[in-house]
């Protein structure tokens, strides 16, 4: 089946001074081998979805089944798992973590699939390279562009060979040019096996 993930009946609510229901009643089945754009204005909820699908957050009403199998989400130690397993998360804010370097950044994020210190520092190293900052490799957040910076950051989230990449307004921070260049990455990491979906204000980049 090439459903990757399926929603039914999900809905969030927030509860501060009010209740805003934030969505509303979604069924949808995301396919394997496409790139999905959720675009809408601030506020729409396009973010508490990603959240949701990364396992983050939990869904006031409904289900999400991954690769056929109903997420518990009161099972918190199974799903650190299957986010490790299949899951990359890009942010706008890129989150690395300023007194690592860049491959240390990597790095870690390997480390959460149980592999060896040595085992993720090299696929970190390939994985940076692949991504064209070999010379980069040993350098601090602040000393890179915000676009080498968020090129680190799918690095971070590639590193485990995810089967489903998630990204929040992944170059919203950006300036035109690196937003491009990230956006081009975006569109060359589209496999048969795989599942992206990134929220966006840009219109070019969602057609």
């Amino acid at each position: 089946m090439n459903n990757l993930i399926n929603l039914k009946n999900i809905s969030k609510t927030f509860l501060n001074e009010k209740k805003i229901s934030v969505l509303k009643k979604i069924n949808y089945k995301f396919k394997k081998g496409l790139i999905y754009s959720l675009v809408g204005p601030s506020g729409s909820g396009k973010s508490t979805l990603l959240n949701l699908l990364s396992l983050i957050d939990k869904p006031t009403n409904g289900n999400i089944f991954i690769n056929d199998n109903k997420i518990n989400y009161d099972d918190m130690s199974t799903n650190d798992k299957i986010r490790a397993d299949n899951i990359g998360i890009i942010y706008q804010d890129n989150n690395l973590l300023p007194d690592f370097t860049a491959l240390e950044n990597v790095s870690l994020a390997g480390l959460a699939l149980n592999k060896n210190s040595k085992t993720s520092l090299n696929e970190a190293r390939k994985t940076i390279s692949n991504l064209g900052l070999s010379k980069r490799l040993d350098h601090f957040p602040s000393e890179l562009s915000g676009g080498e910076n968020q090129r680190i950051a799918i690095a971070r989230a590639l590193i485990n060979k995810p089967k489903i990449i998630l990204a929040d307004e992944p170059t919203g921070n950006l300036d035109h040019i690196s937003a491009k260049n990230v956006f081009k990455i975006l569109l060359d990491l589209k496999k048969s096996n795989r599942l992206i979906i990134f929220a966006t204000h840009n219109r070019e980049f969602a057609k």
